[in-house]
């Protein structure tokens, strides 16, 4: 066991320092990393076979894991767990068929490709963005049947209370809101609300006033049965908007004004207005395109105008998010900004499909790719770990930066032949530069001793080095 502990120490520290196919490991990081040296162990923890052996039986300690986060998360960080957020992503498979798999399957893809196998991840995250759970879905799995199960796993792990739930829109169904206001205790929710459902409540809208709930940030209220609704309105996001759609509509009037200038068929004009229109997304609803019936079609082939109610609908709504709850107690402020925490779990996706190289996938069976995913995991609160002391420690640094500059430190061997022909081995990594010793006292962060000598028979060849190094 303790020889398997320190392959998947291993396994977890190349995720996070060099990410790679476990080939990689084996053929080439070890050697030229310290790992050996900091583990006390040599090059039999990574032969290949171990690796896999080591990944096959990860799986069952995963939930034992997801316990062991909370009291860690709560011993160093006094973190709480009142408040989670939820989303889900995906990510792909370079090869394989479905045909083996309960996992591999073609579905919406978060990455835009539609073309690969996918799996879907459901992640939740504490506001702070301390991952406490995740769990790996079928690629075709539909957003909206995920979050029952998850609600039930978070209460059997963590215990009855009453959590506020924050999440986008799209995953929760109806049936689970109508569950979580009438659990008990209550669950409450804070749920993003697609902008259609604004058109009905508009009138209601219309006649209570703003609030001011930040700064650059207005809202309004309107209670219905047991739920609030908001409308947020954000002055930055106003102009963001505004700009985008400006900008979108300014190329979709120049590229109609260039196909009305091209000798073009009916049919060949359809396919050029169907991938402006895919180019154009929403905006290409404030647009009215007129096209002939093929008997009266004829050069220049069709016409087009401004839409102007739809335009003057979309300025109204810009910048404005609709949002629902049963958290009827809370202030405007508050739910606001319970909401745009939501970039923490967006975050925790990109860092994990970027830095830790969680996409794409190469594993061809279940097992071995769901703890890939259990690795990237580890490795990820190991991050988030960095990144919060970091935070409070040496404010402006990334993990990444932080790493990168203990990147500097190297471990060097030692060779010193004796008098009976044998070799005595100083294994020494180098002292820090300035820079690194000032990281390392912000950080409370002390260097280990250096590791014992040791004796080896015939370690040097006549030809061979006297010192030879690897990279911490």
């Amino acid at each position: 066991m303790g020889r398997m502990l320190a392959v998947f120490k291993t396994l977890v520290c190349y995720r996070l320092l060099a990410p790679g196919s476990e080939w990689r490991l084996h053929r080439q990081w070890f050697e030229q990393s310290a790992m050996g040296d900091l583990l006390g162990e040599d090059f039999g923890i990574v032969q290949k076979d171990k690796l896999y052996r080591c990944l096959d039986r990860l799986l069952v300690h995963k939930q034992d894991f997801f316990g062991y986060l909370k009291q860690r998360w709560q011993t160093l960080f006094g973190t709480r767990f009142d408040v989670l957020l939820y989303d889900l992503t995906s990510t792909y498979f370079e090869g394989g068929d479905s045909a083996r798999s309960t996992l591999r399957r073609y579905g919406y893809s978060r990455d835009k490709r539609s073309d690969c196998l996918q799996v879907v991840i459901a992640l939740i995250v504490t506001p702070e963005g301390f991952p406490i759970a995740y769990e790996v879905m079928p690629g075709n799995t539909s957003d909206k049947t995920t979050l029952k199960d998850f609600l039930a796993k978070i209460e059997t792990q963590y215990g009855k209370s009453e959590r506020i739930w924050v999440m986008d829109r799209g995953i929760p169904t109806e049936e689970v809101l109508a569950q979580m206001r009438s659990h008990e205790p209550p669950v409450y929710y804070l749920v993003g609300t697609p902008r259609g459902r604004l058109s009905k409540l508009e009138q209601a809208f219309q006649t209570k006033p703003w609030e001011q709930a930040k700064d650059n940030v207005q809202v309004k209220l309107l209670e219905q049965g047991e739920e609030l609704y908001i409308l947020a309105r954000s002055r930055g996001r106003v102009q963001k908007e505004q700009a985008m759609r400006r900008r979108k509509l300014k190329r979709l009037w120049k590229r109609l004004q260039a196909l009305q200038r091209q000798a073009l068929s009916r049919d060949q004009l359809l396919l050029k207005l169907g991938a402006a229109k895919k180019e154009a997304g929403t905006v290409y609803s404030l647009v009215t395109v007129h096209v002939p019936g093929t008997a009266e079609y004829e050069q220049p082939g069709f016409r087009f105008s401004l839409n102007k109610p739809k335009l003057r609908q979309a300025q109204r709504r810009e910048g404005h998010y609709l949002l629902r709850s049963n958290l009827a107690r809370e202030a405007p402020a508050t739910l606001w900004q319970y909401y745009m925490q939501l970039t923490e779990i967006e975050q925790a996706f990109k860092e994990l499909k970027s830095d830790l190289q969680l996409r794409p996938l190469y594993h061809q069976k279940d097992g071995r790719m769901e703890a890939h995913i259990f690795v990237a995991f580890v490795a990820y609160c190991l991050q988030v770990t960095l990144k919060q002391r970091a935070r409070a420690l040496a404010p402006g640094l990334t993990p990444r930066a932080v790493l990168e500059k203990f990147a500097a430190l190297q471990m060097v061997d030692v060779y010193l032949p004796t008098t009976d022909r044998r070799t005595l081995i100083l294994p020494r990594y180098t002292q820090p530069e300035k820079d690194l010793q000032l990281l390392l006292k912000q950080l409370q962060l002390t260097m280990p001793v250096q590791p014992p000598p040791r004796i080896e028979s015939n370690a040097l060849k006549p030809a061979d080095p006297v010192h030879s190094t690897s990279a911490v």
